[in-house]
């Protein structure tokens, strides 16, 4: 985890700085022809983006050490607090979506082997394989055209209603805001859990243990809930826990789409005006997400399949008679 976090904060690093996105220009922004030679250099001083960028590198890192994330350039505020504030919004959707598209995901799966060869199953497998090349921007523009604009059932965008105090913002004001990015992220997100699901029961309605049920008179749902269901569970359980890093990248372009207050709204405008602090912070804490999303992968995979245990170990060793 520490190789890894290093290794990723440093090529951040060195992309961001070569990256021609002038800080100081991004920080001053419309103000840019009012500002002088002379308030430009005591800016990048103030900042530190004066110094040679090991040098810079070194003294982030450092300051990392001690808990310090640094202060952003956009927001004038600890990174720490933003990530913080940003990441229960966050949080919400990927929650909601990451539920929605395993259960739906699971469902679709079974279905699509229960009914094999069948045009169920066809117009399932057609249905992901379309998800599978599916850029998320696009399908939360679509959604957001005909729910939002055409059919104006939900909101356009944004975290909560424009123009509300925040103390008058309701739970239902913020979970209707909240559906269509969910959606979008649910949709796009059940292709590979249900293209899994179906081959791996499709593989056990095979077995040997699977033909003698049906020989005994055990056919549709009652065979799949006896014989099924523990077998394909534990590698949707699995690929579920392991789908974080597509659950984020998904996260950063929905919310752009959405305009939603989140992780990955901050780091779009992180990277576009060069918030070398804010952007860092949010590699840091992406990285540490998706760690543990694999992480309770294994985990979930070790707990729930016996078989993944260490037990004990017998030495079985041929006797040779004399």
């Amino acid at each position: 985890m520490v190789t890894l976090l290093f290794a990723i904060c440093l090529i951040s690093f060195l992309l961001i700085k070569n990256s021609p996105i002038d800080p100081i220009q991004a920080y001053i922004g419309a103000d840019m022809l009012k500002v002088g030679p002379e308030q430009r250099e005591k800016i990048a001083e103030y900042w530190g983006v004066d110094q040679p960028v090991m040098v810079q590198f070194l003294n982030w890192g450092s300051a990392l050490l001690t808990g310090d994330l640094g202060i952003s350039m956009i927001f004038r505020r600890p990174v720490i607090d933003i990530i913080g504030e940003r990441f229960l919004n966050s949080l919400a959707l990927m929650i909601s979506a990451w539920v929605l598209s395993g259960m739906i995901g699971f469902a679709m799966g079974v279905v699509a082997a229960m009914k094999k060869g069948t045009w169920v199953d066809r117009i399932i497998k057609w249905y992901c394989f379309t998800l599978a090349s599916t850029p998320t921007f696009w399908m939360g523009l679509l959604i957001l055209i005909v729910f939002a604009v055409w059919l104006k059932w939900f909101p356009i965008g944004m975290g909560v209603p424009a123009g509300v105090l925040a103390e008058n913002v309701t739970m239902v004001d913020r979970i209707n805001h909240l559906i269509l990015p969910a959606i979008t992220l649910s949709i796009v997100g059940v292709a590979n859990v249900a293209l899994h699901t179906r081959q791996k029961l499709i593989d056990v309605l095979a077995s040997n243990y699977v033909l003698f049920a049906r020989a005994r008179g055990e056919q549709g749902f009652v065979l799949f809930w006896r014989h099924g269901l523990r077998n394909v569970a534990l590698p949707a359980i699995t690929l579920q826990f392991a789908a974080f890093s597509e659950l984020f990248g998904g996260a950063v372009l929905a919310e752009q789409v959405f305009s939603y207050p989140g992780l990955g709204q901050a780091t779009v405008e992180a990277g576009l005006r060069g918030d070398v602090p804010l952007l860092l912070g949010l590699v840091i804490f992406s990285t540490i997400f998706v760690f543990v999303g694999n992480l309770l992968a294994d985990l979930s995979y070790r707990l729930l399949d016996p078989r993944m245990r260490e037990g004990r170990r017998y030495d079985f060793k041929p006797q040779i008679k004399k």
